[in-house]
C-alpha cells in the first residue's frame, strides 16, 4: 500500500471527512513520527511497533561503477520494531 491508497482508504471509511483533510491528518501523522526521530527520540504504537534510529558507524564503501573507495559519514538510519500483536496476526 502506498500513501496515497491509505489517504484513499481512510478517506472511504470515513465520510465526514473530506479528502484534503484526511491529506492534513496523514501529513501530521508521518510529520510528527519524522520529527520525534529526527530530535533523537522514540515514537511507539502500542499494537503496532515502535519507530526509533540506530546509529551507523562511518567506514569506507565502494563506487559500484569505478569500484573505487568511497569514504561513507556517520549517519543515524531509521529502524521499525513490529509490535507483539502484529507479529502474532502476521503468523497466524
Amino acid at each position: 500500500m502506498i500513501r496515497s491508497e491509505l489517504v484513499q482508504k481512510i478517506a472511504s471509511e470515513n465520510s465526514d471527512l473530506r479528502l484534503e483533510e484526511v491529506e492534513r491528518i496523514v501529513d501530521s501523522f508521518f510529520d510528527s513520527i519524522v520529527e520525534q526521530l529526527a530530535a533523537g527520540g522514540r515514537v511507539e504504537l502500542r499494537g503496532f511497533g515502535a519507530f526509533s534510529t540506530r546509529s551507523r558507524e562511518s567506514r569506507t564503501g565502494r563506487n559500484p561503477r569505478t569500484g573505487a573507495a568511497v569514504d561513507v559519514q556517520a549517519k543515524a538510519v531509521p529502524y521499525f520494531k513490529p509490535g507483539k500483536e502484529m507479529r502474532e496476526r502476521l503468523n497466524d
